[in-house]
């Protein structure tokens, strides 16, 4: 067994070296190609690492006890020691610090010392005292240099200028490194009288690493790079390093335990494997163990307390969260709060009417109790005044920074697990407040806990004021569609009441005559037609439901316009060909109405409006011609068909987009021609009955084309 593990660790240690040198050369290699050319130490570096190459391949070929092995190790040593001394050059200090040279000069004499001791070890190596002295001797000078190495390296760094640390971190950091390991080694190898096999298969990558340090450090882009591990990396790795421990310090209480005599010993053994493994399965994946382990992290091993790039990812995260069975965006709004410091649950609570503040929701808090005014309006003044993060531990221990103790309700300070209030302020506007419930692993908010929070707050604040507005233009929508309704109405309201009008004016005139008397009655019974199926439409306006489809002709429908009229100004019908369509006849006469009134409106009054009804086998055509006043290309593109914008004083502007509407509620289009002082052209398209008949006719899906 022993052997094997011989074995092992050998063909361990030659992989070792190999991979030192291959290291080494490369990095020696891109530092003479890519180095920074200015740096007094780039020679000496380079030349320091391929004798670290062939220091590695020789202890590849040869084993460490060789006295070859001494020869290249010692040369890689003096090449060391010049790079250190090359180092102080840097920032000039090789010039002012006259005890330096002796030092590097001494250190080199002891290096020189070892390959004489190594010689004299393998030429008395029969005399057992002797060469074991020998030995000793060089281990000890093997302790000096790297003493004396680390010493100097404190110095060159401790000493440098600000500007200069940037340069010598990665170089120092790699030096300090090797020599540190040479330092152990050697010590455990004086210690125990023999070097270590299983350290001295380590040393080839401790090269490696040193090589890649300073290849880092050659080169001013790179020079300055930090080594920053994230924060779950870290978590994770101090996760390993605890759990090693404890599974370190349960075997060797284990092995312990086996000092009982007999069956004592086994059975202490097995119940105490079993406690240890019942304890961990408890206690290590605990959220309040897992939070502490955080905390502490956090506090020894990074400069702030939260990774606010990994802190912003999770809370764009949570509050873009959506779908079906997503919270609500004020509970993600507290959730998104939450996590940032571990809360286990919040709420929310948001302005009433009276300026009170009450609870607008809930995250995984449904056990407390809230009264109906949660907040006094004089706290939530304050809280919009001064905006602050109420820390209510502070307040419990008589703490009052703003007279907020005052205004703190006691529901709050009465419940232990009410841990902080955060104020979420839009344009200085208190938008809510979120209360938040203490972590699991309790502790004392700072400044970084403020500062977060209050951006944080401030975020989620814009966010609840768009959405608050969101609401309030849907209901607004809902009321322009109520007052929408309201103005079709009132424009064909408008519409009759000008007809009754007109018909008034003409019956002090004609009053006595039996034809005028004939067509009033027809006007009056037309006009109050008009107004039940006016209410009878009232419920479909402003929707997008499809009217009923009827066959109809384009003809009588042209022809009975003409004659409602005839009376109030000339209306010209010609071109009556026959054209049976599909649609409502109601619908497609109210669109007519519309067209001609409006080219009536646009007209002189002696103006004729002509209107024509065409088909061409597919679609019928009924168009509304007038010589008025026109439109330009601007107004049909931009405000023709626009709701409630009109060229007349008294107009409503919806005329022309309730036509367009009605006949494509009904598969059908409007079109519009017109020029500026010529007139304008409307046609009205709605496929024929058997064109409708045809597109509404189902397919088999097993027909063939032929």
């Amino acid at each position: 067994m022993i052997s094997g593990n011989s074995e092992w660790l050998t063909v361990l240690g030659t992989l070792s070296f190999m991979l030192g040198a291959i290291a080494s050369i490369s990095a020696a290699a891109w530092i003479y190609r890519s180095g920074d050319r200015q740096r007094p130490d780039r020679q000496a570096l380079v030349s320091a690492l391929c004798l670290t190459a062939l220091w590695c391949v020789t202890l590849a070929a040869y084993g460490t006890g060789t006295f070859l092995a001494s020869i290249t190790e010692a040369a890689r040593n003096l090449a060391w020691l010049a790079v250190l001394l090359r180092l102080f050059s840097n920032d000039g200090r090789d010039a002012s610090m006259a005890p330096v040279r002796p030092v590097i000069i001494v250190l080199s004499f002891v290096v020189c010392l070892q390959p004489i001791l190594a010689s004299v070890v393998h030429d008395f190596a029969r005399a057992g005292e002797f060469s074991a002295l020998a030995v000793q001797i060089s281990t000890l000078f093997h302790l000096l240099v790297a003493v004396g190495a680390l010493v100097l390296l404190h110095n060159l760094y401790g000493g440098a200028a600000p500007t200069s640390r940037q340069i010598l971190r990665w170089s120092s950091a790699g030096l300090a490194a090797m020599w540190a390991f040479d330092l152990n080694y050697y010590t455990v190898a004086y210690l125990s009288d023999s070097a270590q096999v299983e350290l001295g298969a380590l040393r080839g990558v401790v090269a490696a690493l040193v090589a890649l340090a300073l290849a880092l450090g050659a080169r001013s882009s790179t020079a300055g790079l930090n080594f920053k591990p994230s924060r779950a990396v870290t978590f994770q790795s101090l996760s390993l390093i605890l759990i090693g421990a404890y599974l370190m310090a349960m075997i060797a209480i284990a092995r312990s335990l086996s000092l009982f005599p007999g069956d004592l010993a086994r059975m202490t053994q097995v119940g105490f494997v079993v406690a240890a493994t019942t304890v961990a399965f408890l206690w290590l994946p605990s959220k309040k163990m897992r939070s502490w382990l955080r905390v502490t992290a956090a506090k020894h091993l990074f400069q702030h307390r939260y990774d606010y790039r990994a802190e912003w990812l999770r809370f764009n995260a949570t509050i873009g969260s959506g779908g079906a069975s997503a919270l609500s965006l004020q509970e993600r709004a507290v959730q998104a709060l939450a996590d940032i410091t571990d809360s286990p649950c919040g709420l929310l609570l948001t302005p009433a009417d009276d300026g009170s503040l009450a609870l607008a929701a809930r995250w995984q808090w449904r056990a407390i109790e809230v009264p109906g005014t949660a907040l006094s309006d004089e706290l939530g003044h304050l809280l919009e005044r001064e905006n602050f993060i109420l820390d209510l531990d502070e307040v419990r221990s008589g703490v009052d920074r703003h007279g907020e103790a005052e205004q703190v309700p006691g529901w709050l300070l009465e419940d232990e697990q009410i841990w902080a209030l955060v104020p979420l302020s839009h344009f200085d506007r208190l938008v809510g407040v979120v209360v938040l419930a203490r972590p699991p692993h309790a502790r004392s908010l700072d400044w970084e806990d403020f500062d977060l929070l209050r951006v944080v707050g401030q975020q989620l604040a814009s966010y609840l004021a768009e959405h608050a507005g969101q609401q309030a233009l849907m209901e607004s929508s809902r009321f322009d569609e109520f007052n929408r309704r309201i103005a079709f109405v009132m424009h064909d309201i408008k519409n009759l009441s000008s007809q009754i009008s007109l018909l008034l004016r003409n019956a002090e005139k004609h009053a006595d005559k039996p034809e005028f008397r004939e067509d009033m009655l027809v006007t009056l019974r037309n006009s109050s037609d008009k107004l039940n199926h006016l209410l009878a439409r009232l419920g479909r306006y402003g929707t997008d439901a499809v009217s009923k489809r009827d066959r109809l002709d384009l003809s009588q429908v042209a022809h009975q316009v003409g004659k409602r009229f005839e009376n109030s100004h000339p209306v010209t019908v010609v071109a009556l060909e026959p054209c049976t369509v599909s649609g409502d006849q109601e619908a497609i006469e109210q669109a007519v109405v519309h067209l001609v009134q409006n080219a009536i409106d646009a007209s002189d009054d002696s103006a004729s409006v002509f209107v024509e009804v065409t088909n061409d086998g597919v679609l019928g055509r009924l168009e509304v011609v007038d010589s008025g006043c026109g439109m330009s290309p601007q107004f049909i593109r931009s405000s023709l068909f626009k709701p409630f914008v009109s060229s007349k004083a008294d107009g409503f502007g919806i005329g022309a987009f309730e036509a367009r509407e009605l006949v494509r509620t009904m598969g059908g289009r409007l079109e519009v021609e017109s020029r500026e002082g010529l007139g304008s052209r409307f046609a009205l398209c709605l496929p024929l009955h058997a064109t409708a008949d045809f597109l509404n006719t189902d397919i088999p899906s097993n027909a063939k084309v032929a």
